[in-house]
Protein backbone atom coordinates (compact mmCIF):
# COMPACT_ATOMS: atom_id res chain seq x y z
CA UNK A 1 0.00 0.00 0.00
CA UNK A 2 1.18 3.49 -0.55
CA UNK A 3 0.97 4.44 2.98
CA UNK A 4 3.40 1.92 3.99
CA UNK A 5 5.81 3.09 0.99
CA UNK A 6 5.71 6.31 2.03
CA UNK A 7 6.14 5.14 5.96
CA UNK A 8 9.07 3.78 4.77
CA UNK A 9 10.08 6.71 3.05
CA UNK A 10 9.60 8.95 6.05
CA UNK A 11 11.30 6.55 8.42
CA UNK A 12 14.69 6.92 5.60
CA UNK A 13 14.21 10.62 5.44
CA UNK A 14 13.97 10.79 9.72
CA UNK A 15 17.30 8.70 9.81
CA UNK A 16 18.99 10.80 7.59
CA UNK A 17 17.99 13.98 9.64
CA UNK A 18 19.48 12.22 12.39
CA UNK A 19 22.78 12.05 11.19
CA UNK A 20 23.41 15.71 10.38
CA UNK A 21 21.72 16.58 13.47
CA UNK A 22 24.71 13.79 15.37
CA UNK A 23 27.55 15.82 13.23
CA UNK A 24 26.10 19.32 14.58
CA UNK A 25 25.42 17.90 18.37
CA UNK A 26 27.38 19.41 20.67
CA UNK A 27 29.85 21.11 17.90
CA UNK A 28 28.17 24.62 18.75
CA UNK A 29 26.48 25.07 15.01
CA UNK A 30 25.91 28.75 14.70
CA UNK A 31 22.49 29.80 15.52
CA UNK A 32 20.17 33.10 15.89
CA UNK A 33 16.76 33.65 16.81
CA UNK A 34 14.07 34.11 14.94
CA UNK A 35 12.29 36.81 16.46
CA UNK A 36 8.43 37.65 16.97
CA UNK A 37 8.70 34.94 19.87
CA UNK A 38 9.72 31.67 17.16
CA UNK A 39 12.78 30.67 19.22
CA UNK A 40 16.01 29.42 17.88
CA UNK A 41 17.36 27.88 14.59
CA UNK A 42 20.26 26.82 13.74
CA UNK A 43 22.33 26.02 10.93
CA UNK A 44 22.14 22.29 11.55
CA UNK A 45 17.46 22.71 11.35
CA UNK A 46 18.26 24.47 7.71
CA UNK A 47 20.89 22.07 6.28
CA UNK A 48 17.98 18.86 7.93
CA UNK A 49 15.08 21.57 6.44
CA UNK A 50 17.22 21.22 2.78
CA UNK A 51 18.29 17.51 2.70
CA UNK A 52 14.50 16.65 3.82
CA UNK A 53 12.94 18.71 1.20
CA UNK A 54 15.28 17.67 -1.47
CA UNK A 55 15.18 13.69 -0.18
CA UNK A 56 11.28 13.68 0.32
CA UNK A 57 10.13 15.95 -3.41
CA UNK A 58 11.91 13.83 -5.57
CA UNK A 59 10.64 10.65 -4.58
CA UNK A 60 6.86 12.44 -4.24
CA UNK A 61 7.23 15.28 -6.76
CA UNK A 62 3.20 15.60 -6.70
CA UNK A 63 3.13 16.11 -3.10
CA UNK A 64 2.64 19.72 -1.19
CA UNK A 65 5.52 21.14 1.48
CA UNK A 66 4.89 22.63 4.94
CA UNK A 67 7.89 23.10 7.34
CA UNK A 68 9.15 25.49 10.11
CA UNK A 69 11.88 26.46 8.25
CA UNK A 70 10.72 26.79 4.48
CA UNK A 71 8.78 29.77 3.47
CA UNK A 72 5.30 28.52 3.02
CA UNK A 73 3.87 27.67 0.05
CA UNK A 74 0.19 28.19 -0.46
CA UNK A 75 0.16 25.83 -3.61
CA UNK A 76 0.31 22.79 -0.42
CA UNK A 77 -3.63 23.39 -0.49
CA UNK A 78 -4.11 22.39 -3.85
CA UNK A 79 -2.32 19.19 -2.92
CA UNK A 80 -3.86 16.04 -2.09
CA UNK A 81 -1.02 14.43 0.27
CA UNK A 82 1.38 17.12 1.93
CA UNK A 83 4.54 16.69 4.48
CA UNK A 84 4.62 18.31 7.61
CA UNK A 85 8.00 18.50 8.85
CA UNK A 86 9.70 20.16 11.61
CA UNK A 87 13.69 19.60 11.24
CA UNK A 88 14.14 19.72 14.52
CA UNK A 89 11.90 19.47 17.28
CA UNK A 90 13.23 21.30 20.29
CA UNK A 91 16.33 23.34 18.95
CA UNK A 92 17.10 25.28 22.09
CA UNK A 93 17.52 21.82 23.73
CA UNK A 94 19.61 20.70 20.58
CA UNK A 95 21.62 24.09 20.91
CA UNK A 96 22.23 23.68 24.95
CA UNK A 97 23.64 19.63 24.30
CA UNK A 98 20.41 18.22 25.64
CA UNK A 99 19.60 14.52 23.63
CA UNK A 100 15.48 14.99 24.02
CA UNK A 101 15.42 16.80 20.78
CA UNK A 102 13.30 15.28 17.63
CA UNK A 103 12.85 14.93 14.30
CA UNK A 104 9.43 15.07 13.12
CA UNK A 105 7.41 13.84 9.55
CA UNK A 106 4.31 13.33 8.69
CA UNK A 107 2.11 12.89 5.54
CA UNK A 108 -1.41 14.55 5.62
CA UNK A 109 -4.14 13.46 3.13
CA UNK A 110 -7.68 15.40 3.59
CA UNK A 111 -6.36 16.97 6.26
CA UNK A 112 -5.62 13.65 8.29
CA UNK A 113 -2.08 12.37 9.00
CA UNK A 114 -1.74 9.25 6.96
CA UNK A 115 2.03 8.43 7.83
CA UNK A 116 3.91 9.45 10.43
CA UNK A 117 7.43 9.90 12.33
CA UNK A 118 9.26 10.51 15.39
CA UNK A 119 12.68 9.95 15.54
CA UNK A 120 15.29 10.78 18.68
CA UNK A 121 18.74 10.36 17.10
CA UNK A 122 21.06 10.69 19.91
CA UNK A 123 18.48 8.25 22.21
CA UNK A 124 18.12 5.86 19.13
CA UNK A 125 14.62 6.12 19.22
CA UNK A 126 12.51 5.94 16.21
CA UNK A 127 8.22 5.67 16.49
CA UNK A 128 6.55 5.28 13.79
CA UNK A 129 2.51 4.69 12.56
CA UNK A 130 0.60 4.57 9.34
CA UNK A 131 -3.15 4.90 9.17
CA UNK A 132 -5.20 1.60 9.99
CA UNK A 133 -1.62 -0.10 10.72
CA UNK A 134 -1.01 0.68 14.48
CA UNK A 135 1.81 2.75 15.70
CA UNK A 136 5.59 0.83 16.87
CA UNK A 137 8.34 2.53 18.55
CA UNK A 138 11.01 -0.37 16.67
CA UNK A 139 8.95 -3.80 16.74
CA UNK A 140 6.96 -3.02 20.16
CA UNK A 141 3.56 -2.11 19.22
CA UNK A 142 2.22 1.41 21.11
CA UNK A 143 -0.64 1.95 23.57
CA UNK A 144 -1.83 4.66 25.89
CA UNK A 145 -2.68 3.75 28.87
CA UNK A 146 -6.14 3.00 30.32
CA UNK A 147 -6.37 5.74 33.51
CA UNK A 148 -9.97 6.46 33.46
CA UNK A 149 -9.92 10.19 35.15
CA UNK A 150 -7.55 13.07 35.97
CA UNK A 151 -6.73 13.36 39.57
CA UNK A 152 -3.01 11.67 39.77
CA UNK A 153 -2.61 11.76 35.92
CA UNK A 154 1.10 11.84 34.65
CA UNK A 155 0.67 14.55 32.24
CA UNK A 156 3.29 16.00 29.93
CA UNK A 157 2.48 19.89 30.64
CA UNK A 158 3.67 22.88 30.79
CA UNK A 159 3.43 25.06 34.46
CA UNK A 160 1.14 28.25 32.52
CA UNK A 161 -1.04 25.86 31.05
CA UNK A 162 -2.66 25.08 34.35
CA UNK A 163 -3.51 28.85 35.35
CA UNK A 164 -7.39 28.66 36.74
CA UNK A 165 -8.32 30.63 34.22
CA UNK A 166 -8.18 28.02 31.85
CA UNK A 167 -9.69 25.18 33.62
CA UNK A 168 -13.39 26.69 34.26
CA UNK A 169 -14.44 23.08 35.21
CA UNK A 170 -12.10 23.08 37.90
CA UNK A 171 -7.82 22.42 37.02
CA UNK A 172 -7.55 18.74 37.19
CA UNK A 173 -5.01 17.28 39.65
CA UNK A 174 -2.62 16.44 37.42
CA UNK A 175 0.83 15.30 38.15
CA UNK A 176 2.89 17.77 36.04
CA UNK A 177 6.32 16.61 33.82
CA UNK A 178 8.27 18.18 31.23
CA UNK A 179 10.09 16.66 27.87
CA UNK A 180 11.45 19.92 25.28
CA UNK A 181 10.22 18.32 22.49
CA UNK A 182 6.24 18.38 21.75
CA UNK A 183 6.78 15.56 19.25
CA UNK A 184 8.40 13.46 21.82
CA UNK A 185 5.86 13.90 24.27
CA UNK A 186 3.01 12.92 22.07
CA UNK A 187 5.07 10.11 21.35
CA UNK A 188 5.79 9.14 24.68
CA UNK A 189 1.54 9.37 25.79
CA UNK A 190 1.18 6.51 22.58
CA UNK A 191 3.94 4.50 24.20
CA UNK A 192 2.43 4.95 27.31
CA UNK A 193 4.69 6.13 29.68
CA UNK A 194 2.40 8.71 30.21
CA UNK A 195 -1.45 8.82 30.83
CA UNK A 196 -1.59 12.24 28.26
CA UNK A 197 -0.36 15.85 27.57
CA UNK A 198 -1.51 19.26 26.64
CA UNK A 199 -1.18 22.70 25.78
CA UNK A 200 -3.84 25.16 25.38
CA UNK A 201 -1.52 27.74 23.34
CA UNK A 202 -1.43 27.62 19.23
CA UNK A 203 0.75 25.11 18.01
CA UNK A 204 1.74 24.60 14.66
CA UNK A 205 0.91 22.05 12.85
CA UNK A 206 4.58 20.42 12.12
CA UNK A 207 5.31 20.28 15.68
CA UNK A 208 2.17 17.73 16.21
CA UNK A 209 0.75 15.92 13.10
CA UNK A 210 3.47 13.12 13.73
CA UNK A 211 2.40 12.51 17.31
CA UNK A 212 -1.05 13.08 16.24
CA UNK A 213 -1.23 9.93 14.24
CA UNK A 214 1.21 8.06 16.88
CA UNK A 215 -1.65 8.41 19.59
CA UNK A 216 -4.53 7.71 17.30
CA UNK A 217 -3.21 5.01 16.01
CA UNK A 218 -1.95 3.59 19.62
CA UNK A 219 -5.96 3.57 20.67
CA UNK A 220 -6.02 7.49 21.96
CA UNK A 221 -7.89 10.57 21.30
CA UNK A 222 -6.49 13.92 19.95
CA UNK A 223 -8.37 17.41 20.03
CA UNK A 224 -8.00 21.08 20.25
CA UNK A 225 -8.08 23.01 23.79
CA UNK A 226 -12.13 22.99 22.43
CA UNK A 227 -12.35 19.55 22.24
CA UNK A 228 -12.54 19.50 18.14
CA UNK A 229 -11.24 18.17 15.87
CA UNK A 230 -7.54 18.48 14.53
CA UNK A 231 -7.23 19.32 10.81
CA UNK A 232 -3.60 19.72 9.04
CA UNK A 233 -2.85 21.86 5.80
CA UNK A 234 -4.87 24.25 7.17
CA UNK A 235 -4.38 27.74 5.28
CA UNK A 236 -2.72 28.72 8.74
CA UNK A 237 -0.80 25.75 9.88
CA UNK A 238 -2.30 26.41 13.35
CA UNK A 239 -4.19 24.32 16.53
CA UNK A 240 -6.07 26.07 18.70
CA UNK A 241 -4.03 23.95 21.18
CA UNK A 242 -4.11 20.26 21.95
CA UNK A 243 -5.04 17.64 24.42
CA UNK A 244 -3.99 13.77 24.45
CA UNK A 245 -4.81 11.16 26.24
CA UNK A 246 -7.03 7.97 26.29
CA UNK A 247 -10.32 7.97 25.62
CA UNK A 248 -11.39 8.20 29.51
CA UNK A 249 -9.05 10.37 30.72
CA UNK A 250 -9.67 12.86 27.60
CA UNK A 251 -13.19 13.17 28.48
CA UNK A 252 -12.47 13.49 32.33
CA UNK A 253 -9.92 16.69 31.13
CA UNK A 254 -12.27 17.95 28.94
CA UNK A 255 -15.06 18.33 31.51
CA UNK A 256 -12.39 20.38 33.79
CA UNK A 257 -11.44 22.12 30.52
CA UNK A 258 -15.28 23.33 29.31
CA UNK A 259 -17.36 23.11 33.10
CA UNK A 260 -21.08 22.67 33.07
Amino acid sequence: MRESDDLTLLVAAAHAAGEIAKRHFGEGPKSWDKGAGQGPVSEADLEIDAMLRDMLLAARPDYGWLSEESTDDPARLHCARVFIVDPIDGTRSFLDGQTGFAHALAIVEDGRPIAAVVHLPMMGLTYAAARGKGAFLGGQRLRVTDRATPTGAEMLVTRPQMNPANWPGGVPAIERHFRPSLAWRLALVAEGRFDGMLSLRSTWHWDIAAGVLLIEEAGGVVTTGAGDEVLFNTEKPAADGVIAAGPALHAGLMQHRLGG
